[in-house]
């Protein structure tokens, strides 16, 4: 896909850092995933990046929620964001920090959990489980921000583990902050104050 507000040179550099994020996660899902369960699963990033290309603005800034491989932390970081992730893997921050280097991205990454200290969620049933995201010391900590300093987010959550970011972002996020998730199977959608917003055209 081609933006006409992209300049040749940066289109170049995006196409070869998705690139980049596929290739590792092939080669993570055969010598990682196929041992034992690792919640890790690349985003379609052509897709996140229509998204980011979509929403952004002037210094916006951008925190990833489950940084991973840092693909998308660093796509935003290329796109203006003043962009960060927290993953709760250290391996998996060592090298997203490794290919931030290898496209001169500044994207900052921290490891620790994406869960406020002290955060606990609790569904309408009472359920109080929150699947496979990670949990651990707080991330942001280290990272020297809370969720509230971010204009725009970004998850990847599991099918059915939504409601946890929304419920997230509903007391601890800043209000008119924008929740991008990238659903199992509807692609990258939008939300501002808990409603999910129209998709753009």
């Amino acid at each position: 896909m081609t933006y006409p507000d992209i300049d040749d040179a940066l289109h170049a550099r995006l196409r070869d850092l998705c690139a980049a994020g596929w290739e590792f996660f092939e080669r993570f899902d055969r010598t990682v995933r196929e041992r034992g369960f690792h919640a890790f699963i690349a985003s379609e990033y052509e897709v996140v990046l229509d998204a980011l290309i979509a929403h952004r603005a002037p210094g916006q800034r951008f925190l990833e929620l489950g940084s991973a491989s840092g693909v998308i932390t660093i796509m935003a970081d290329l796109l203006g964001y003043e962009a960060c992730g927290i993953e709760i893997d250290f391996s998996l921050v060592n090298t997203a920090r490794e290919l931030a280097t290898r496209f001169d991205s500044k994207a900052r990454f921290v490891a620790g959990s994406f869960f406020p200290a002290g955060y606990a969620y609790r569904a309408a049933d009472g359920e109080v489980r929150t699947g496979t995201l990670g949990e651990g010391a707080s991330g942001y900590l280290e990272l020297g921000r809370a969720l509230d300093d971010f204009d725009v987010v970004f998850g990847y959550p599991w099918g059915g583990e939504e409601p946890v970011l929304l419920d997230l972002m509903k007391r601890y996020g800043s209000p008119d902050a924008l929740l991008l998730m990238h659903g199992v199977n509807d692609g990258v959608q939008a939300y501002r104050g808990g409603k999910r917003l129209p998709a753009r055209s």
